[in-house]
């Protein structure tokens, strides 16, 4: 098995999207809403500007792995004097392809991508699967985050 590496483009990003959904019901997310446009509208908007990136696994056509890199930027601070900051979202592997290293390279290629874009650091909000891969990685926790719901 030769598993190709690529960027996320236009063509794949339904695929992208049913593999974002496949996620966030892994990890038990509560489906109120249709979120398909929703997703759809995001990754139009931010892959035409360059605030998003993706980079995905294949296994020949078949879609086996995603990661995602959104960048934003917020004022300054010690940790980060850039104000750059990479949200890495998307990270997912269907189950029959886990263990092989995949996750890491798309991690890794992500990173890279936020290295390259200028951010200081790369923020996740990691479910319990990930954070051996994470913390493997040299990511850290961070208790100082909270959250306001609108």
């Amino acid at each position: 098995m030769a598993i190709e590496y690529r960027r996320l483009t236009e063509k794949d990003i339904d695929t992208f999207i049913q593999m974002r959904i496949n996620q966030l019901r892994e990890e038990g997310a509560k489906e109120d809403i249709d979120l398909v446009p929703y997703l759809q509208d995001y990754y139009k908007r931010h892959m035409e500007d360059g605030t998003f990136v993706s980079w995905l696994a294949f296994d020949g056509e078949k879609m086996i792995g995603t990661s995602g890199m959104s960048f934003v930027e917020k004022p300054p601070y010690f940790g980060c004097p850039s104000g750059k900051i990479g949200l890495l979202s998307s990270m997912f592997t269907n189950p029959d392809y886990r263990r092989m290293g995949i996750a890491r390279e798309l991690l890794d290629r992500v990173v890279n991508e936020a290295r390259e874009y200028g951010c200081g650091t790369v923020q996740i909000t990691a479910s319990d699967m990930g954070v051996k891969l994470y913390s493997a990685y040299g990511f850290e926790f961070n208790h100082n985050f909270m959250q306001y719901k609108l």
